[in-house]
């Protein structure tokens, strides 16, 4: 019974050490993206094709289904971004997923 347990034990702690690993590098790893989609909306909403970004914040969020037993979901890297141009200033919140599935920004207001 105790070797039963100690493996489920030993798989659980490998889960959460590889879990953990996603981090920051997340964030460095999406930026681009993040910046390229940012850029593309906040391009066409203030129509000025020559506005620039700049990443205010950054964070990694985490799975949306979290227990002892599972990790529902992947991690999911969020950006706020301001653009810059036209004599315009807006903010766009990109948010892009760890499983390369792409990103998606949020509606300016």
């Amino acid at each position: 019974m105790h070797r039963g347990l100690n493996k489920t034990l030993s798989f659980a702690l490998a889960g959460l050490a590889l879990a953990g690993c996603a981090g920051p590098d997340l964030t460095v790893s999406m930026e681009p993206q993040a910046m390229q989609t940012a850029l593309t909306r906040a391009r066409f909403e203030m129509n000025c094709p020559a506005a620039t970004g700049t990443v205010l914040q950054k964070q990694v969020m985490q799975p949306l289904i979290q227990g002892p037993y599972m990790r529902g979901g992947p991690e999911r890297a969020q950006f706020t971004i301001g653009i810059e141009g036209c004599g315009q200033r807006s903010t766009v919140v990109v948010v892009c997923s760890e499983d390369n599935t792409g990103c998606f920004s949020s509606a300016n207001r």
